[in-house]
């Protein structure tokens, strides 16, 4: 005779059924939104005080030069173009702002596919996942690092003017539906992209 299922048993097949099936959609959606912005990757040499406060002038500066680099960018590839062009001179910007603040530090900058972590940021969040980066590392690079999204230029605009920053860049309602939400739906969503980001690891290697 078949055993019946008891309706909690139920219940939590039902929502976990639910919970992958919306981690599938959601990694779809990190995957197509990963294919459309840069982000902004600064290393610095170590975690003492005065490295971490040169990191964060380093980043104020390469962003700048960055951000004017990309006024007026309609996709990501017309992006990584452009920044591939000025890499040698975001680095002598790097490199001026830490022979300026008394160090000798080398420095090199690069656009690489890089795995970030799940990220929040004032007015939106960005969930786990490979994304092109702009990587400026200082010295040994061992310190804790700063990123955020340098295109769209999410990491400069307000709050409130995330959504149409990104939308004007060519993200989807959808995309930036995922990256904007701040509820529990939102949190689930990106807890779902990260589950599914585990299991497509542990089946590739």
């Amino acid at each position: 005779m078949k055993q019946r299922l008891h309706p909690i048993e139920l219940t939590l097949m039902i929502v976990a059924a639910l919970a992958l099936t919306s981690g599938a959609v959601a990694l779809h959606t990190q995957s197509q939104l990963a294919e459309k912005v840069v982000r902004l990757h600064v290393l610095a040499n170590s975690d003492s005080e005065e490295d971490q406060a040169l990191k964060l002038k380093v980043r104020d500066a390469v962003l700048e030069q960055a951000t004017e680099t990309l006024r007026g960018a309609d996709s990501q590839a017309e992006a990584s173009r452009r920044l591939t062009d000025i890499l040698p001179e975001l680095e002598e910007t790097a490199r001026a702002v830490i022979t300026a603040n008394g160090y000798d530090y080398g420095v090199r900058a690069e656009l690489a596919e890089t795995s970030f972590p799940t990220k929040e940021y004032d007015g939106f969040a960005l969930p786990a996942g490979e994304y092109l980066a702009l990587r400026v590392l200082i010295g040994e690079a061992a310190g804790q690092n700063w990123w955020c999204v340098v295109f769209p230029p999410l990491c400069t605009a307000a709050a409130s003017d995330v959504p149409t920053v990104a939308l004007d860049a060519g993200l989807t309602d959808q995309e930036v539906a995922l990256i904007t939400e701040a509820d529990e739906g939102y949190i689930l969503k990106f807890k779902s992209v990260e589950l599914w980001q585990t299991l497509k690891a542990k089946l590739t290697k």
